[in-house]
């Protein structure tokens, strides 16, 4: 079996389905792999767990039972007494595109590795994102990145997607700076093209890809909203397109619902470009129906063999 573990931070979720209705669910960007990721593998293939922190209150339980629903491990989940989880609202417009209002100042999730560095072992992969970075503290983050390059050392893998939202950061030369350092530890690099034109200054997604490799990420594959992805497929550069979608409803979660196709094709023996229409397929099912993570029932099919 494959174990994998998620790090980050899973907040309550407020979406709005007419202008003055919420809905009310579970949701924040590695805990969106991690479900799905879940989802699309057996379990008898990989396990995901995990890693955060929540409170003792009624909506830290909600979040838990969320994980335990998507067949998403606990055991690495500490409970902080009188904390609470942080809680987002999800706006979109006419074209389906989101926005976001955060309430996280007071998130247990924060407090993430303020006494100590994480123990990986045990798990073949890591999935981590910049704003896995952003909530926690400048110590946590070197124990963070200390603990993820012994485990890269020993012989596993990181995955991480720079998931850049500016709020948080104090400036974009900060978080360049923590996503420079991250990328250095990465096995599977998942970003955005826009995140990482915006911190980087990168002309074209295929010059993302080159200066991942060149950093020593060895499987990369690039978002590039509807033009589709570009990944590394050994020493070519390969430009894969998005499935067509009539209408996008939400596109909350498209970028880690791709991660969580990507990475359970590839950790499944299929090749990048595979992995990539997979991945691909994934996100524009999630896109078409609103909030972060939708109902299994309208998930594609799990193919039998790669596709290509």
């Amino acid at each position: 079996m494959i174990r994998v573990l998620a790090i980050g931070e899973c907040m309550i979720e407020l979406t709005h389905r007419e202008a003055d209705v919420l809905s009310l669910g579970c949701a924040g960007d590695t805990f969106n792999t991690a479900s799905y990721l879940s989802r699309l593998t057996g379990s008898a293939e990989l396990q995901v767990d995990y890693l955060t922190l929540v409170g003792d209150d009624h909506y830290s339980d909600r979040i838990v039972a969320a994980m335990r629903a998507e067949g998403v491990g606990t055991d690495r989940i500490g409970r902080v007494a009188g904390a609470q989880p942080g809680l987002y609202l999800v706006r979109t417009d006419e074209h389906g595109e989101r926005s976001f209002t955060y309430y996280r100042s007071q998130s247990a999730a924060r407090g993430l590795f303020a006494d100590g560095e994480p123990d990986f072992d045990g798990y073949d992969l890591v999935h981590l994102s910049a704003i896995s970075l952003q909530i926690l503290a400048p110590p946590a983050r070197e124990r963070l990145r200390a603990a993820l390059r012994r485990f890269r050392d020993a012989g596993g893998r990181v995955s991480f997607d720079s998931n850049y939202r500016p709020a948080g950061w104090d400036g974009a030369a900060a978080a360049a700076e923590q996503v420079r350092e991250l990328w250095s530890l990465t096995a599977i690099g998942l970003p955005t093209f826009s995140d990482e034109q915006a911190l980087f200054g990168d002309p074209t997604a295929e010059s993302t890809v080159d200066r991942l490799r060149a950093a020593g990420v060895a499987d990369v594959a690039v978002k590039d909203g509807a033009a589709g992805c570009v990944v590394l497929d050994g020493e070519r550069v390969v430009r894969v397109p998005a499935v067509p979608v009539e209408s996008v409803v939400d596109s909350t979660a498209a970028g880690d619902a791709f991660d969580a196709g990507y990475l359970a094709a590839r950790l499944t023996g299929a090749d990048p470009v595979a992995a990539a229409h997979r991945a691909q397929e994934l996100a524009a099912t999630v896109i078409r129906h609103r909030g972060a993570i939708v109902a299994a029932s309208v998930l594609p099919r799990r193919s039998a063999a790669p596709v290509g």
